[in-house]
């Protein structure tokens, strides 16, 4: 083997000095840059952090070569574009650890970064590791590294312009040493940045993959704000605030009205304008002119806008409380929401026209909230005897239109008489030769005429209580319109007639801030103690012996009853038994104090469990539950099933109900105001739904809640147990169901209602079309329609509740208190043009749900409610309206509410369809004709969800077809006029 290698030659080398393979070489400590140049080649060499720190010390401080990194230019976009893409994602964790104190490194490179620069170069970086992310050759081991990635930049975001002062610190950065004309393009882009959206949505994209990713997401992010647009906004409006309240310029002052016109598309158009009003207008120590420099420079629709929304924030946060204004001292609040008001208009020709513009539109005037803010207002217009004058006769032509008497929402039309009364008023004191000459037109003599012929009811009386409060202001005793009606004379109407004496003034608006901050700030809870027990002490005279007698008897010695189990009791270790459990609420403070308490599960447990039954006991004891009725109302509307309580939705759907059966009166127009107005959920707004139709059917008589059994005052009714004693096991004790036995409702109460309505409508319907496809009667034995009176033969169906007769007193408030004001709201919010109450109304789910609470409320009030006809046009108008059936088509749950609509309003109106075809010809004849098309679309057969719609259709058709053939005549001298 080893002759088959031959060497070919041989080195020998003489032993001398050996090399060292590894040289020691003397390391050179980096020096700080001196200029700009010096500092971008350092970031790209990867410095350690003790040259980065000196870097951006020096890039801080401009002193030696008077460079500034946050001024625009090609050089310090390098350096911005370097820290963020190379220092920033490898050195972040140093320098997160190191960021305590203000010479910190992580401040310097923030202080490089709040500039347009530096905040473009982050929100291109992020959508730049986004569309890595989500690119179709992205390798999948690196998944972890952009979310990574995102976190850090996202985190670096949130450092750079989370202050309330970031805006107006990029504001002047970029303005330095600028003039007028090279401020101009900047503008535009700063605009673009913080108003146009580009944060929120790049933001939301990126938390929204860092939520898909399992292994990120945890833990406390304090960056999650910028993805959320309320709170985006709200962040929005302080910036905007600090900007005005700083000294500023013509151009400043026209970038923060820009920057509030951007913002008022965010979504959060109210909110914004909230909050800016509220730091601008309503501090103490702000000139309140800096508030109407900031809307001179918005365009005219964005003013009408802002304007609009400080109505309805003013009517919202503090007159709609007041109610009427009946209250005393509210002539102080009115006048100083008056005196705001004037200084929002101080003096500005565009934002005066509009506001007479809310005043006299047809879908103005404040719709749906109290008269206090028509008196603001109107008090402001009152110091210009043109203007009010002006509204006077504006609103007398508007007054007495035929279409606005016949189509407009009721809501409306109160909105308008008020402005009216109050308006007339203030001329009368003015010039009462100008009333005079406006009462004498034709005008006004159109509008009487044209009231007292409306079909509606309450049109009518508002027409009546106008013309007589108007006529006694310029007429003689002798000649004065007089209708000699009671219902003018009484009560809501009578309060009608006194608006005519109404005079406000502008006021100081000091008073708007002090007694709100002291409402709404919620003290903190008393956390509740366990009581100690004293230790039992040891006699000091020794033992005590006692003799007893063997000889007497125990048969008197009652011996103590076993205590109750306590599974929380039941632990074997006795270092886990709870020994401070708080005890269930016994007052409406403590009820709303325990729901307030959102981080304990005990309050939450206790105040659900104990609401229907304490809110229902206190309801006719004391005044706890009127006084406290909105706040505990809001709570439970707003309350979240945050740790799963078994039986939550049904316990709180309870305690809602309860609120409205104690308070109907005032409690179901809130109801309704809440379900249009509030910021509330699907499943929220659903369940206001539900607790108006079940708390009418419950008000009418036609179903009584056993926790209305349960809720006895303590007073009046013995413990169960010492009850047991006196009276035994009797009949009577069994009526005192206690709480763990209630059965809840189920989860779509409101639909197994309206099924049940369904059955009991259409059940004698079949019988009566049984007999007549089986022949003559003369050759049966029995007929169908006999059966279901035959009680021999028992027939399978579901127990009906007795109903007692409904007084006129429930129909009524049914009508005024849950009806009207859901159907008015209704018809406001087809007439509105915000994207937003569109969206609750036409939610396919919600649509389908209140006509179902309509129908159940009509249902509830029955054939004797005096005002029936006008709640059957109401509601029939709406079911046929455009807009509505427009949601019907391809959606089987809006068409079956549409249809259970109808045909709760056919059985309701049984015995008056003859009224119905004479005042409804055109309704009765679109409804079968609508009717028809939509039973011959459906194919049927198949026992599903068609099926029932097709069933629903034929009951309506029959119902229809039975009407029109017995009053065909009327109906064709109806459509021939």
């Amino acid at each position: 083997m080893d002759d088959l290698f031959t060497p070919v030659s041989t080195t020998f080398r003489s032993a001398g000095k050996t090399e060292k393979v590894v040289q020691e070489t003397k390391t050179r400590r980096p020096e700080t840059p001196t200029t700009p140049e010096d500092a971008l080649e350092t970031l790209r060499h990867e410095p350690d952090y003790e040259l980065l720190a000196s870097t951006l010390k020096f890039l801080r401080s401009s002193e030696p070569s008077g460079f500034d990194i946050r001024a625009p230019g090609p050089l310090s976009a390098r350096l911005v574009h370097i820290l963020v893409s190379e220092i920033v994602p490898n050195y972040w964790a140093v320098l997160r650890e190191d960021s305590k104190g203000k010479g910190s490194c992580l401040e310097h490179l923030l202080w490089c970064l709040r500039s347009v620069t530096g905040v473009n170069a982050v929100l291109a970086r992020i959508k730049a590791i986004i569309q890595e992310a989500r690119s179709e050759s992205r390798e999948k081991g690196k998944k972890q590294d952009f979310s990574l990635d995102l976190s850090i930049i996202l985190e670096l975001l949130h450092n750079v312009i989370h202050d309330n002062r970031s805006v107006l610190d990029t504001w002047n950065t970029a303005a330095a040493g600028l003039d007028t004309r090279a401020l101009r393009p900047l503008i535009p882009e700063l605009l673009a940045i913080f108003g146009g959206g580009r944060i929120v949505s790049l933001a939301a994209e990126a938390i929204s993959l860092l939520d898909a990713d399992p292994e990120t997401g945890k833990g406390t992010r304090e960056y999650v704000w910028l993805g959320n647009s309320l709170r985006y906004t709200r962040w929005l409006g302080e910036n905007i605030i600090q900007g005005k309240l700083a000294p500023e310029t013509a151009e400043q002052n026209k970038f923060f009205s820009g920057l509030l016109g951007k913002g008022l598309h965010l979504g959060h158009a109210e909110t914004l304008t909230k909050d800016v009003f509220s730091g601008l207008l309503l501090r103490k120590g702000v000139d309140h002119q800096r508030f109407g420099t900031l809307l001179d420079n918005l365009s005219q629709t964005e003013q009408r806008k802002v304007l609009f929304s400080i109505f309805k924030i003013l009517a919202d946060s503090h007159l709609n409380r007041l109610g009427n204004c009946g209250v005393g001292g509210t002539d102080a609040m009115i006048s100083a929401v008056a005196g705001a008001v004037n200084a929002i208009i101080d003096g500005s020709k565009t934002r005066k026209a509009y506001m007479l513009e809310w005043l006299t539109s047809s879908s103005g005037a404040g719709i749906g909230d109290g008269v206090g803010i028509r008196r603001a207002v109107l008090a402001v217009t009152a110091q210009q005897k043109d203007d009010v004058a002006d509204v006077v006769e504006k609103i007398i032509r508007q007054f007495g239109d035929e279409l606005y008497i016949k189509h407009s929402p009721m809501l409306q039309q109160e909105a308008h008489t008020q402005v009216l009364l109050l308006s007339a008023g203030y001329v009368q004191r003015n010039s009462p030769f100008k009333l005079a000459m406006l009462l004498k037109t034709g005008a006004w003599m159109n509008a009487i005429s044209n009231r007292l012929a409306a079909p509606h009811q309450r049109a009518r009386l508002l027409g009546m209580v106008a013309g007589e409060s108007l006529s006694a202001l310029v007429d003689k005793a002798e000649t004065r319109l007089n209708f000699k009606m009671d219902e003018t004379n009484e009560g809501e109407l009578k309060w009608y007639k006194g608006l005519v004496t109404v005079s406000d003034t502008v006021g100081n608006m000091d008073i708007l801030v002090r007694p709100q901050a002291e409402i709404l700030t919620p003290k903190n809870p008393t956390p509740i103690v366990p009581s100690k027990r004293p230790a039992p002490q040891q006699p000091k005279t020794g033992f005590i012996i006692e003799e007893l007698s063997d000889e007497e008897s125990e048969d008197d010695i009652v011996p103590y009853v076993k205590p109750e189990s306590d599974e929380e009791d039941s632990d074997e270790d006795p270092t886990l038994v709870r020994r401070d459990k708080p005890k269930a609420p016994v007052y409406i403070r403590d009820l709303i104090r325990y729901l307030r308490d959102t981080e304990s599960y005990d309050h939450q447990k206790l105040a659900l469990t104990t609401a229907p039954t304490l809110i229902r006991r206190k309801a006719n004891y004391g005044s706890e539950v009127a006084e406290h009725a909105d706040e505990l109302a809001t709570l439970l509307v707003g309350l979240n099933d945050k740790f799963e309580i078994d039986n939550f939705d049904n316990l709180k759907l309870q305690s809602m109900m309860a609120i409205v059966v104690a308070q109907p009166q005032a409690m179901g127009t809130w109801f309704a105001k809440t379900f249009f107005d509030g910021d509330f959920s699907v499943s929220q707004r659903a369940s206001v739904l539900v607790v108006l139709g079940l708390s009418a059917r419950e008000l009418a008589g036609r179903e009584s809640s056993e926790y209305a059994k349960a809720a006895s005052f303590p007073s009046k009714t013995l413990p169960e147990q010492v009850e047991r004693l006196y009276l035994g096991s009797g009949p009577s004790t069994a009526q005192l169901t206690p709480a763990s036995r209630l059965k809840p409702l189920p989860p779509n109460a409101l639909d197994h209602i309206s099924h049940s309505l369904i059955a009991d409508i259409l059940t004698p319907m079949a019988a009566i079309a049984a007999d007549a496809a089986t022949g003559p009667d003369v050759l049966k034995l029995s007929t169908f329609t006999s059966r279901l009176n035959d009680p021999k033969i028992k027939i399978k169906s579901r127990p009906r509740a007795q109903v007692r007769a409904i007084p006129n007193t429930t129909a009524s408030l049914l009508s005024t208190s849950f009806f009207a004001p859901l159907t008015a709201r209704f018809q406001a919010a087809l007439h509105s043009s915000a994207s937003r109450t569109r969206g609750i109304v036409f939610q396919p789910y919600l649509l389908a749900l209140f006509i179902k609470t309509l129908a159940v409320i009509i249902k509830a009030a029955g054939p004797s409610t005096l005002a029936l006809p006008e709640m059957v046009a109401e509601f029939w108008g709406l079911l046929l309206s455009t807009s509505v059936r427009a949601q019907a088509v391809g959606d089987l749950n809006v068409t079956q509410a549409l249809l259970f609509g109808l045909l709760t309003l056919l059985d309701v109106n049984e015995n008056r369809m003859r009224d119905v075809c004479r005042d409804m010809g055109r309704e009765v004849v679109e409804t079968q004709e609508w009717v028809a098309g939509i039973f011959a679309g459906l194919k049927g057969g198949d026992k599903g969800e068609e099926e029932e719609v097709k069933m629903l259709a034929a009951g309506v058709l029959v119902r229809l077809n039975e009407g029109v053939e017995k009053y065909r005549l009327l109906m064709i001298g109806d459509l021939i006029g």
